[in-house]
């Protein structure tokens, strides 16, 4: 059974090695521990056996959330995993009094796009050559509560 369960420090190692198979340009795990260690951010895993095959996180900022990664690695993808992460992300938003999050999307990334959406996030703005690897340009979204 898949849990969605709040990150540990044990589970560093193998969210740094998700992130180096699923993007070009990766968190390093020196990135990863950093950010996971701030007061603000908030991480989770998803587990199957003890075994951790995505992560997501999101920062915490006065009454805002912002979500900086939701990544499955590819042999789980396409099996409801994003949208585990984005319900526990929202129930913990809604628990803690957020009013809004907000999160970039590759343009590109019609699948990720399509999530979003599905959980109620609006597109509100562009970044222009938002992503160093490729220049191209990200989609700002929004979910109001």
């Amino acid at each position: 059974m898949i849990e969605i369960i709040p990150m540990q420090f044990e589970h560093i190692d193998a969210v740094a090695k998700i992130e180096a198979d699923s993007n070009i340009i990766a968190w390093s795990k020196k990135s990863l521990l950093d950010d996971f260690n701030k007061d603000y951010s908030i991480y989770f895993v998803a587990v199957e056996n003890g075994v951790v095959f995505g992560y997501c996180g999101m920062y915490h900022i006065i009454d805002e959330g912002h979500i900086t990664n939701i990544v499955v690695e590819c042999e789980h993808r396409n099996m409801g995993i994003g949208s585990k992460f984005m319900q526990k992300l929202i129930e913990i938003a809604i628990y803690r009094k957020i009013v809004a999050l907000t999160l970039e999307v590759r343009i590109s990334n019609i699948i990720a796009q399509k999530l979003y959406t599905k959980f109620g996030f609006k597109i509100e703005g562009f970044r222009k050559n938002y992503y160093s690897d490729t220049h191209e340009d990200a989609i700002i979204m929004w979910k109001y509560f």
